[in-house]
């Protein structure tokens, strides 16, 4: 037995395939796409993201994706005109850098801001060399390991 809504919408599906809004759909008489594979939860978003074209990177954790960053600067400056424009841009990645070292969320993932004139450096003798292939900047040296302390207010 059918409620009065689903009759009337029962109603209005059979008045538009009357009139043919449903023929010439895109996929119309074509297998559904993945129906043989194994179900997969994330199928919406793989789908989503290959149709629209949206790197894999945005994904990653802050953390992550800001290390990411720091390693492909040298390639990200390699184009840019000027000092001022390289040093803008290291800035920018740097108040990025600090902001989430002020809240840190998601993974401990070591980040620090980049040293501007090092950047600036390396991107003045990549231009002399007028080097077409960067090479990826040297891993972060970890700090020797030590104990942490545990400051309570009321042990002063």
């Amino acid at each position: 037995m059918t409620t009065g809504w689903e009759a009337a919408v029962e109603a209005q599906i059979r008045s538009a395939q009357e009139r043919g809004e449903f023929d010439n759909l895109p996929g119309a008489g074509k297998p559904i796409p993945g129906r043989d594979m194994p179900y997969d939860e994330g199928w919406w978003i793989r789908s989503f993201m290959e149709r629209e074209q949206i790197p894999s990177d945005l994904l990653l954790p802050t953390p992550l994706q800001l290390r990411r960053r720091i390693e492909q600067l040298p390639a990200e400056l390699r184009d840019l005109p000027t000092e001022d424009a390289v040093r803008s841009y290291v800035a920018a990645l740097n108040t990025e850098v600090v902001a989430w070292l002020r809240t840190p969320t998601g993974p401990r993932v070591v980040v620090r801001p980049v040293n501007v004139d090092e950047a600036v450096r390396r991107w003045r003798a990549d231009r002399e060399r007028g080097a077409p292939a960067v090479t990826a900047p040297e891993p972060p040296r970890a700090a020797p390991a030590r104990p942490r302390r545990r400051w309570r207010w009321w042990r002063r």
